[in-house]
């Protein structure tokens, strides 16, 4: 045998492992043998490429009535929140057309790769957006930018393979506070520094280039993030196991399942069913599917939440709303991010060993209803308690939301193995996706329709 593809026999916890010399996916599984701690390296590289995916999603949310506003396509104020909701739906339309296909990519070619492409995406499509001169140029780069956006999917497959088993909560904890952070602190980006010429007249003039694209820095700025994100993605280790074709490769492959099939059945008391192999198929995975479903409910609901939510504040009194400014908005979803990102360092941990993944996923889930029923009262006040009990409300809504979220996400890695994990993730995230689409369109037509 060549010696590229020399076997290695190691021991590890009372059992024969199969590692190759030069392949990522076996010097990742030795990493995990020797190195028992918390990967706080992995993790932070984890959770940076998560947070510039994130960002840019609803980062246009707070000043995207303005932008409406400003393409002159709306014939009356009602229709903004029409127009508006397209413009939100059309990211989410392209990441539904593409996500399995990058999940496809990643179980063939590589994890690393697709999170690449995925943050230079960002870089070049979002700082088009923010120089978008019409509405269908703001569609077209929005779509664009969904469309070659396909870090999710890959990293939370990623995260469940850099942790040891014992860390994996943690992974999925990471990637979905980064998340959670990332579409509460976007929109607080895009509400402080939209319009900058009008809000800071003695940095911006009206002649800049900010002055003309009013709506350019905020996405300059996520934009600068996402290319020191992209360098950074230079020192992700690869985790996918790429081995030789032949015999012992087959045998490796056997081993493996044999052993996750193992780990799986232990932790769930379960002797009797295991993962399916390769072969099946992934649509007859009823955990996979029925997690995925569970997934996208949510999804569209916090979607649908993240738009109206900023049109809500920004509308006048007189139409229900809170009659916000744009930086009103962000400071209070500033206070939102923070909230959940001290929730989920130092108290998800606790309360998910405590009551385990499911039941804290359930709890958000309860919880959240009676929550959202007290928005139409919140809207009665005013003043200082008006602050108050919107913070509050805001911070508990997406630490609930992002609960149930990393819930979801270990069950779907848990339900399939390495080789198929990409494409499990590529379609949960086209469903999700499809699913986020309808809930900007749907709530803005309801919004403009005053229903919600």
């Amino acid at each position: 045998m060549a010696e590229n593809s020399q076997l290695l026999l190691e021991k590890g916890a009372g059992k024969q492992s199969n590692y190759y010399e030069n392949c990522p996916g076996c010097a990742i599984e030795r990493l995990k043998c020797s190195n028992v701690g918390i990967p706080l390296k992995h993790l932070f590289f984890i959770g940076t490429v998560t947070l510039s995916a994130a960002l840019p999603i609803t980062s246009l949310f707070p000043f995207l009535y303005f932008m409406i506003g400003d393409f002159h396509i709306a014939k009356t104020e009602e229709d903004i929140g029409y127009y508006a909701g397209y413009v939100g739906s059309s990211f989410m339309f392209g990441r539904a057309l593409t996500s399995l296909l990058w999940g496809l990519v990643a179980d063939r070619y590589g994890r690393k790769p697709v999170i690449l492409i995925g943050t230079v995406a960002v870089v070049i499509f979002n700082t088009l957006f923010g120089l978008s001169s019409n509405f269908w140029m703001a569609v077209s780069m929005r779509f664009l930018l969904g469309s070659l956006s396909g870090v999710l999917g890959p990293m939370r497959a990623y995260a469940s393979e850099i942790c040891r088993k014992e860390y994996q909560a943690l992974g999925m904890s990471v990637i979905s506070t980064s998340w959670g952070v990332g579409l509460v602190i976007g929109p607080a980006i895009g509400g402080y520094l939209a319009e900058p010429a009008n809000k800071y007249p003695e940095i911006f003039s009206k002649q800049s280039v900010f002055g003309r694209f009013p709506y350019l820095l905020p996405c300059l700025l996520i934009s600068l993030f996402a290319v020191v994100v992209s360098v950074v993605c230079c020192w992700l280790p690869e985790t996918l196991h790429i081995h030789c074709q032949n015999k012992e490769y087959a045998a490796y492959n056997g081993v493996e399942a044999a052993a996750y099939d193992s780990t799986l059945q232990e932790r769930d008391g379960n002797s009797g069913d295991s993962l399916p192999t390769s072969q099946s198929s992934l649509l007859k995975n009823w955990p996979l599917m029925s997690s995925i479903i569970t997934y996208c409910v949510f999804q569209l609901h916090d979607m649908a939440y993240s738009e109206i939510f900023s049109l809500w504040a920004i509308s006048p009194r007189n139409s229900g709303g809170l009659s916000y400014t744009t930086s009103e908005v962000g400071e209070t979803l500033s206070i939102t991010g923070l909230g959940l990102l001290l929730f989920q360092l130092f108290l998800y941990p606790v309360v998910e060993r405590i009551l385990g993944t499911i039941m804290v996923s359930r709890i958000g889930a309860v919880l959240s209803v009676p929550l959202l029923s007290t928005y139409p009262y919140i809207a009665m006040l005013s003043g200082f308690w008006l602050s108050v009990v919107l913070d509050s409300a805001s911070v508990l809504k997406n630490v609930f939301s992002v609960s149930i979220t990393t819930g979801l996400f270990l069950l779907q890695n848990r339900a399939v193995s390495q080789e198929q994990r990409g494409a499990a993730n590529g379609i949960s995230m086209s469903a999700m996706s499809l699913s986020k689409a309808i809930g900007p369109a749907a709530g803005g037509s309801l919004e403009s329709l005053k229903i919600l």
